[in-house]
């Protein structure tokens, strides 16, 4: 394939990035709490508590293909990298960070600030939030898929709570391939969207969103514009 083929490629690949996307946040997920207002209405809340994080590398179309800021936080130790992975960080002259992800931008995305935190966004915002849900292990049905469970009486015994039949005759004679049964559920990647920022403190590095997201308490969750609706005026 030809050079200009391959930068033809690049450019297709940035045209599904809004040209205002901007990177996110990542934030740990203290826990949730109610607020009240003036009348007395409480609203369910969650609080997260933002990570510093340092911008220590910058993704071009000229280099990569597509726009890219890379960020990194959580203290680590050299020995605990393979030497391609500290070469890496000893190229862009930063000490080894545990944790690294890299945050799509659009091409109208301009920022000289190398680290991220609380006043990124702002009061009255919509955020998307994403996380891993809570493991439940192995689960029925009912509780994994809100089936409705067999009869409690007229002939039924001890199967109450199965799921019925799975397959069919004999023609086709299987069970087809993503049938809803029993297994494992949670630990899935979940995007919880338009979350309203209702207070900010900056001070101590907190954002208070209404609502829940996805995550247990000291879990890890990424916050970013959210795609379907703007901050509040």
């Amino acid at each position: 394939m030809t050079s200009e083929n391959n930068n033809a490629n690049k450019i297709i690949q940035t045209k599904s990035v809004d040209k205002n996307c901007r990177p996110g946040l990542i934030a740990e997920k203290i826990g949730m709490t109610s607020e009240f207002n003036v009348s007395g209405v409480v609203t369910p809340v969650t609080v997260l508590k933002v990570i510093h994080s340092t911008v220590i590398d910058h993704k071009t179309v000229e280099s990569n293909g597509y726009r890219a800021v890379v960020v990194g936080y959580g203290d680590a130790k050299v020995k605990n990298f393979t030497k391609p992975m500290a070469g890496c960080f000893k190229k862009l002259g930063v000490d080894p960070l545990a944790h690294v992800k890299e945050f799509r931008v659009g091409e109208n995305y301009q920022s000289d600030s190398k680290v991220l935190d609380a006043s990124h966004f702002d009061e009255g915002q919509f955020v998307d939030v994403s996380g891993v849900t809570i493991g439940k292990g192995f689960a029925g049905v009912m509780k994994r898929w809100n089936f409705r469970g067999l009869e409690a009486s007229h002939g039924v015994s001890i199967s109450h709570r199965s799921h019925g039949s799975t397959g069919q005759r004999q023609d086709p004679g299987k069970v087809f391939k993503g049938k809803k049964m029993a297994g494992h559920m949670g630990v899935r990647n979940v995007k919880k969207q338009n979350l309203k920022i209702l207070r900010i403190d900056l001070e101590n590095g907190l954002i208070i969103v209404k609502g829940s997201v996805p995550g247990f308490k000291g879990s890890k969750v990424v916050i970013t514009d959210s795609k379907k609706k703007i901050k509040v005026s």
